[in-house]
This record gives C-alpha cells, sequence and structure tokens, in this order.
C-alpha cells in the first residue's frame, strides 16, 4: 500500500475481533479479557510487513508503536512493559499474531527501539490490556508519551500534550484581533482612564442645605435659621424628605448626579 519513503496513513481501520480461528493446530479465541495480563516472549517485526494491510484494515508503520496480537480486540491498546530493564510503554494493537507457541505479543519495530530490544529478536515482558483505540487519526505522539522507565506505563487518556502551535487568539497587537466597540462609552481601566471627582465636586455640585429648605422655614432671624440648620448626608438612592418640599429635595441616583 505505501513505499519506502512515503508517509504511512493513520487510521482508517475497522473495529474488529473475529470468531475462533486455528493456525498451525492450536485454537485462538478473540475477546476483549477487560483483566488481560500475561508473562512471555516478545518479538518484533518490520521492513517486511512495512506498508501493508494489518488485520483491521490500517497500514502497517515498522516505526510506529503498534503490536499484533492473536485474541485481543482491534485496534486497542496494551501495556508492554520489558520485564528485563524495566521499560514501559501503551502500544496500539492493530494486527494478529504472532503464532509462535512461546510469544505472547509480536511489537513493530518502533515498539522494539522503544522498550529496548531491537538489537535482539526477543524480550521477556508482561502484556496488560488496557482499552479500546480510536479508530481516526495518529496517536503516535500520546504513546510516545507514556515511555516509562521503572514504572508502568500510563494509559494515554492521562496524557495531556501541549500543543506546539500559536494559539488562535495571538493577534500583532497588545489585544490581539479581538475588535472593540468604536462607542464604547467606558474605558478598560488603562492607566490614562479619568479619575473619578474628588468628593469635594461631588459636594458641590448639590445646592446647599440652606437654599433648598430656606423657603419651608418660618420667619426667624438669621441667627435662629443658622442655629437650626445642621449638617446632613444625603442618601445615594433615597431623598431626605424630613421637612423638605418634593421640588427641593436633592436629586442624587446610584452612579452620580443627574
Amino acid at each position: 500500500m505505501v513505499e519506502f519513503g512515503e508517509p504511512v496513513p493513520k487510521g482508517g481501520g475497522s473495529y474488529r475481533l473475529g470468531r475462533p480461528y486455528m493456525v498451525a493446530g492450536r485454537t485462538y479465541v478473540p475477546r476483549e479479557a477487560r483483566d488481560y495480563r500475561e508473562e512471555g516472549l516478545a518479538s518484533w517485526y518490520g521492513d517486511k510487513f512495512h506498508g501493508r494491510r494489518t488485520a483491521n484494515g490500517e497500514v502497517f508503520d515498522m516505526d510506529s508503536l503498534s503490536a499484533a496480537h492473536p485474541t485481543l480486540p482491534i485496534p486497542s491498546y496494551v501495556r508492554v512493559t520489558n520485564l528485563d530493564n524495566r521499560r514501559s510503554v501503551v502500544v496500539r494493537v492493530n494486527d494478529r499474531g504472532p503464532y509462535h507457541g512461546d510469544r505472547v505479543i509480536d511489537v513493530s519495530i518502533g515498539a522494539a527501539r522503544a522498550l529496548g530490544f531491537h538489537h535482539r529478536g526477543t524480550a521477556r515482558v508482561r502484556v496488560e490490556y488496557v482499552g479500546r483505540a480510536a479508530l481516526d487519526g495518529s496517536d503516535e505522539h500520546v504513546l510516545m508519551a507514556t515511555l516509562r522507565d521503572g514504572e508502568p506505563a500510563p494509559p494515554p487518556a492521562s496524557i495531556r500534550l501541549a500543543s506546539a502551535r500559536a494559539p488562535a487568539w495571538r493577534g500583532s497587537g497588545d489585544r490581539g484581533d479581538v475588535p472593540v466597540p468604536p462607542d464604547r462609552p467606558f474605558t478598560l481601566g488603562t492607566a490614562d482612564a479619568p479619575a473619578a471627582p474628588p468628593a469635594s465636586e461631588v459636594t458641590a455640585a448639590r445646592p446647599p442645605p440652606a437654599v433648598q429648605v430656606a423657603s419651608s422655614l418660618q420667619p426667624r432671624s438669621l441667627v435662629e435659621q443658622a442655629r437650626a440648620l445642621k449638617p446632613r448626608l444625603a442618601s445615594a438612592y433615597a431623598a431626605d424628605d424630613e421637612g423638605l418640599a418634593a421640588q427641593a429635595r436633592p436629586i442624587v441616583s446610584g452612579r452620580g448626579l443627574y
């Protein structure tokens, strides 16, 4: 399907389990065993099958982290741990095999390199079922991120990779490409925003209490009127109506004077 040196397409296969089948006089029964765990020999395969279809219809890439297993669902993920050097990685099972009586899994040469036995034909491994794999897209970067030394490889669902691309919201200016309304009636809190008027200006904007209430007082001397007036604070939300005429009340709202 693909020549050497050409990019290998990822995904494109289908979920398959299959019926029981026989190879070299031995019967294999495919099934999804969630508690599957087995130890034995692992082997690897490479350029002889590179670019060919796997058992579920994907294209085999010898440099990927993939594997062949005789009975587990395909595609699925399994954790393979090299018992000699304690390296562990999750690989994608998308093919059937091996069919040697003493081998439990056949991994790609890329997986054999990651596990540290590509220079040999086999290695003692532990294979543990993780779960089903997605059909579309490439999972190579995620699977490579599961590689561990001296501890079990984590499941791919727990891996979070940072994107190498610039965020979509980044623009050329300080605010990126986000449009700012031209008639914005307020500022965004920058240093050049106009400061709020001082309290003295707000107080000065309101007429003195003596001017507001003088008409409602009984005729008295100026000294008596001055003694009767006491400084009072007007509420910002409710007018003070103690003896004040409606037309003389200070008009104050929550945001300022109107």
